[in-house]
């Protein structure tokens, strides 16, 4: 039986989360079809209000249905920051449903005890840390994180300044590194800093290359169970 290529839809809060993932799928499964849904302003709303609401659950809720309508086999959250809100609403949908970091952050997890992560996104850095105890506690691991957001390096890519960005991140991975096992980058946006070459002391984590595996992963096993439910794939 021939397989038809996997679609894949795409959630984005920020259209700086999307030319990273775009380029991981590209690099890591070319044969994925794409398809992507955005409301922009939620992340907007979320640097002001500092917290996750109701009613941005419920836009959130609206774009994920959209895309399970559309005929995707799995459906990827690309902004770390609504990543608490997937456990909640997972259970809504058929299809499978994953947020951008948690696999990476089971990976940091595994690696060491010193865990530092770096923000752009005022929300982002005590969501990732949060998100990364317990990943810790589920496999049974104390560890030490440090948190840093960088707000201005946000700033600078909303305006167009990418190498700004991109130097503010390169200058906090060296500040941290000498004090680390290993560095979290906590938003799809700053994997951008990744694609130069550099010669860091510890492993430096991004979410892109991983959750597109993980969700590659999780589209074959739903497929296979429904071949052995008897269904068509």
């Amino acid at each position: 039986m021939e397989f038809q290529r996997p679609k894949i839809g795409l959630i984005h809060a920020t259209m700086n989360s999307v030319q990273s993932i775009l380029s991981a799928f590209q690099q890591h499964a070319p044969d994925a079809v794409l398809v992507n849904f955005m409301d922009e302003s939620l992340i907007f709303e979320l640097n002001e209000r500092k917290v996750i609401t109701n009613d941005m659950i419920r836009r959130l809720v609206e774009l994920i249905s959209k895309a399970e309508r559309s005929g995707v086999d799995g459906i990827l959250l690309t902004c770390s920051s609504f990543t608490p809100c997937v456990e909640q609403i997972r259970d809504l949908f058929d299809k499978p449903l994953l947020s951008a970091d948690m696999s990476m952050l089971e990976k940091a997890a595994e690696i060491g005890n010193r865990i530092a992560v770096i923000a752009t996104v005022e929300a982002a850095g005590p969501t990732t840390e949060g998100l990364l105890k317990q990943a810790a506690a589920e496999k049974e691991k104390e560890v030490e994180i440090k948190t840093v957001v960088i707000y201005e390096a946000f700033k600078a890519l909303q305006d167009g300044r990418k190498e700004e960005h991109d130097r503010i991140i390169l200058e906090q991975i060296k500040q941290l590194e000498s004090h680390s096992d290993v560095i979290v980058l906590a938003q799809f946006s700053m994997a951008r800093v990744m694609e130069q070459e550099n010669d860091f002391r510890v492993p430096v984590l991004t979410s892109p290359e991983i959750s597109v595996k993980a969700i590659m992963d999780e589209v074959e096993k739903s497929a296979a169970n429904r071949l052995e439910e008897g269904q068509s794939v």
